[in-house]
Parts: C-alpha cells; sequence; structure tokens
C-alpha cells in the first residue's frame, strides 16, 4: 500500500492495520494466553472528531463568540485522553472530585473547566470557587449553599455560577438516559407551577448569576428534542435579562449528548448536524449576544475505541454455537444488562489479526463473567469462530473500556492509543496499563485481611 493512501485511511483501514500490528507486537492474542484483552484508541480520529465539534460552532458563532468545549470527563475518565483533548483546545467537564482530579492531572486549567453534580458537597463547592472553576447549581438548597460561601468572601466570586435548568421536554428511546422528563432528577424543573418565576428572581437577587444550563440530549435522544431544550434555555436567558435590565445573564452552557451511532462506521449524526438544528430552533443562539459552552462525551469519543479479546473456548448447547471470549460485562456493562438499547458491533478476526470471512452462522458471543446474561452478542450471523480468534467490539472509546465494572474481580485492561504513520507503521502508546492482581488484592483490602476478627 503506498505510503499516501496510509497517510490518507479511513477509520476502518486505520482499525484493521491496528488490529494486524496489535497481534505482531504481542498486545494481544498468542497461544499462552498472557494476552487476552487489550482495548485501542484511534489518535487520529479523536483529534478529528475534536477539529468537527470546533469547526461547526465556530462556523456557525458570530466573530468572537467566546466557546468553550468542555469534555465530558466521565465517558473516558484517562488523562491521556483528557490531555490529547485538551492538546485539540478542549476543556473539561466534571461531575465528582475524582474527575476534577483526574483533570487537573490533565493540566486542563481552572478557566477550560466546568463542575456539574446533582450532589456537590460543601467542600467541593468552596474548592471549586477557589479555584475559578465553573459551577452549575442543580437545585435551590445548593444555590443556598453557595449562597452562604459567596456571602462569606470577601470579593464576588472570580468564578462562573450558574442554575441547572430541566426544560422538561420529554423523553428518547432510552429512559434511563432521558435528562429532561418531567420528573428528571437533574437541574430545576422549568415547567412546575412557579418555577420560571422563581427561577428569575433567583438571578435578580443574585448579581454573581451569570449563566444557565441545561443537558437535554443523549443517546436516544433526536436532535430536534435537543434542540428545543436549548431553545427554552434560550428563551428564560432572555427573560432573565429583560427583567434585570442589563445583560446578567451572559454565557449558556447548553451540555452535549449528541447520539452516536452504533450500527456501522458511519458518523451520523455529526456535530455540524447538531448545529444546523439548533440554527433551526433557536437562530438567535450563534448571534453573538451569548457566551456558549458545551460538554460532549460519547460524540467525540465512542467511534475511536475498539476492545479485541480472544476467543479462549468454542461450544455448542441447545444446537446453538457459542465462543467464549475474554470481553463481557466487565468492559461492556450496559450491553449485559440492557442488550436492546445497547447492542454492540462484533468484528471477527483469526489469530493473525487478519479479519476472518467464511459462511455466517448464527452464534453467541459470551464474556468471561459468571452469569448467564454475561452476553456480547445472541444468534449473532458471523464466519464461524474458533479458539484463538480475536473479536473486535468497534465504537467502544466511550462509556465501555473506560468505565470498568469489577464483575468476578476481573482486572482492567490495558488501554493503547494507536497513530499509522505515512509508511503504514502502527505505532502504540500505552494510556493505562493493565492492572495487576496485587491491585487487584490491594483494594479489596488486602492489608487489612485481619481487620475484622
Amino acid at each position: 500500500m503506498a505510503a499516501q493512501t496510509h497517510e490518507g485511511a479511513s477509520a476502518t483501514a486505520r482499525r484493521d492495520l491496528a488490529v494486524r500490528a496489535a497481534v505482531e507486537q504481542g498486545l494481544v492474542g498468542g497461544d499462552d494466553g498472557a494476552h487476552p484483552l487489550t482495548c485501542l484508541l484511534d489518535v487520529a480520529g479523536i483529534r478529528a472528531s475534536a477539529a468537527a465539534l470546533t469547526s461547526a460552532f465556530a462556523t456557525a458563532a458570530a466573530p468572537g463568540t467566546p466557546i468553550l468545549h468542555a469534555f465530558a470527563v466521565k465517558a473516558a475518565p484517562l488523562v491521556p485522553v483528557l490531555r490529547l483533548l485538551a492538546d485539540a483546545g478542549l476543556g473539561c467537564e466534571v461531575a465528582s472530585p475524582g474527575e476534577l482530579a483526574l483533570a487537573r492531572a490533565a493540566g486542563v486549567p481552572a478557566a477550560r473547566t466546568v463542575l456539574d453534580s446533582p450532589a456537590k458537597t460543601v467542600a467541593e463547592l468552596r474548592e471549586a470557587l477557589a479555584l475559578g472553576i465553573a459551577l452549575n447549581a442543580d437545585n435551590p438548597q445548593e444555590l443556598a449553599r453557595i449562597d452562604a460561601l459567596v456571602g462569606a468572601a470577601a470579593t464576588p466570586p472570580a468564578a462562573p455560577i450558574g442554575l441547572r435548568i430541566n426544560p422538561q421536554t420529554g423523553a428518547g428511546a432510552i429512559d434511563a438516559l432521558s435528562t429532561a422528563t418531567s420528573t428528571s432528577k437533574f437541574g430545576i424543573a422549568l415547567r412546575d407551577p412557579g418555577a420560571r418565576e422563581r427561577l428569575v428572581r433567583a438571578y435578580l437577587d443574585r448579581p454573581w448569576l451569570t449563566r444557565l444550563h441545561v443537558h437535554s440530549g443523549s443517546q436516544g435522544v433526536p436532535l430536534a428534542l435537543i434542540a428545543e431544550g436549548v431553545r427554552e434555555l434560550h428563551a428564560l436567558a432572555e427573560e432573565i435579562n429583560a427583567a434585570a435590565g442589563r445583560r446578567q445573564v451572559d454565557t449558556l452552557d447548553i451540555g452535549g449528548g449528541l447520539p452516536v451511532n452504533f450500527a456501522s462506521d458511519e458518523e451520523t449524526p455529526t456535530h455540524a448536524q447538531y448545529v444546523a438544528a439548533l440554527r433551526e430552533a433557536v437562530p438567535a443562539l450563534f448571534d453573538g449576544s451569548y457566551g456558549l459552552v458545551t460538554e460532549f462525551g460519547r460524540s467525540l469519543l465512542a467511534k475511536h475505541g475498539l476492545v479485541l479479546a480472544r476467543v479462549e473456548y468454542t461450544k455448542t448447547s441447545g444446537s446453538r454455537p457459542i465462543a467464549l471470549t475474554h470481553a463481557g460485562v466487565q468492559l461492556a456493562t450496559r450491553t449485559a444488562y440492557a442488550p436492546a438499547a445497547w447492542p454492540v458491533r462484533i468484528l471477527p478476526y483469526d489469530a493473525k489479526g487478519v479479519p476472518r470471512t467464511g459462511d455466517p452462522v448464527a452464534q453467541d458471543i459470551a464474556g468471561p463473567a459468571c452469569f448467564a446474561g454475561d452476553l456480547l452478542a445472541t444468534a449473532r450471523e458471523l464466519p464461524r469462530l474458533a479458539p484463538g480468534d480475536l473479536i473486535g467490539i468497534p465504537d467502544t472509546g466511550a462509556y465501555f473500556f473506560t468505565a470498568h465494572y469489577g464483575y468476578n474481580s476481573l482486572p482492567r485492561p490495558a488501554v493503547h492509543g494507536f497513530t499509522v504513520a505515512p509508511s503504514g507503521e502502527v505505532r502504540f502508546s500505552l494510556a493505562r496499563p493493565a492492572q495487576r492482581l496485587a491491585e487487584i488484592v490491594a483494594e479489596a483490602g488486602g492489608t487489612l485481611r485481619d481487620a475484622l476478627l
């Protein structure tokens, strides 16, 4: 293959090159079972997603509009990933002390960090105010805590502070992920009796409240419904500013939640399509009246992650072929417990990392955990797998192998970023080492074994 072809290789081509290279370089596979599982991140793909996001908003917004794209750390809580995205111009949205610690370890400045959580402690609020991290208060009780902290300070807060609203615009296809239902646990319900008036008064009483936040999107939510939530946010900001007689609310945090296509390699919807939906629903959003903050996670990382697992055994039960692999509920937790909402694709490779071909056979792809539901796919039509083969699970760069579930004390797998040189050479960089058994023992109180005697 020519160097030019490698340099401009598609994400699919880069993925197949990386699988073969992972086998050749001993990151996965082998007959002794020493490396049955590894996870890969496509660095070029991540950079391309970040560039597409920033370009889509920059093209739509009036010149000079302040825009912060804060990556949702929960989607991929790995310091090297956060550092890569920071290098691409993104900040971080954090929702816990742990996520804030990861963002700080990655070198993300406080001015490019946003703290969201429905259960912030006084200590978390105090730290954010001291560091100058933007805060979105979730409810009136949290706002009262902030009142006390701001009132006790010698100077007005340097941290931008806002309120999160729930526009109550409705659910998407996955109830557990729908954040804008009438009874959502997030934010202040905008359509409850008297809520709108109380929100306006909250701002008039607090000149230091300068932001409004909504997060109406997630997997399974159509673009039009996400945009409706943003339209409600913009309308409320206009109402507050009119009542204040000045531009008190100067920044709108419109959240993230752009859905991802898990059915193929196509990246859809795109960030450009999302911006187009916003422009149609809320034309004034981009006129420069407000600074903008976004909080995308899944849409930036999902398509650029791949799990690679060795097929350890194959068997037949009730005439159904079953391939037993090392990837299951510990990585694809949502798939195991809610397979209809979170189906994954399975890419078959032979032991050398070459895409496997052959007549399709309906077979189950099972994980290593000791419960019957640990299945990645049921009756999936694939070339018949054999021990030593590999399966690839694409679209797993967000909320899969970076959010490990410790069932059966299965260890966290290694994560490697990869790049493809113009020559076609694949270079790997370790982003997270595989968890050692000694670390599992330590986390389980290994040094405290006699504590309960």
